[in-house]
């Protein structure tokens, strides 16, 4: 996790599109939120999270293939206390491990 979330980001995700929208609901919690063909408006107090994703080819490594999905983070009027712990909750929810 990370310390800093701005105002505007992007983010590389090892997942597929129907991986990323099966996520989505968990990952936002009770936040109002509409969907829309590759993008989402989230509702967080008086501001909102505008996320926009696109398949991207995948990662190769070796004989490994890994999904891609392009994801863009854009918090209009959302103190940056209030994305800090937004994102928290949310790269918990769509994190990946292994072990």
């Amino acid at each position: 996790m990370q310390s800093y979330y701005p105002e505007t980001f992007e983010r590389d995700m090892a997942c597929t599109e129907a991986e990323w929208l099966a996520w989505l609901p968990a990952a936002i919690g009770p936040h109002g939120h509409e969907l829309d063909d590759g993008a989402a408006r989230v509702t967080l107090g008086r501001g909102e999270l505008r996320l926009q994703w696109r398949v991207q080819a995948p990662r190769v490594i070796a004989l490994m293939r890994l999904p891609r999905l392009q994801v863009s983070f854009c918090f209009e009027g959302v103190p940056e206390a209030q994305r800090h712990t937004f994102m928290q909750r949310f790269d918990l929810y769509t994190q990946r491990g292994g072990g």
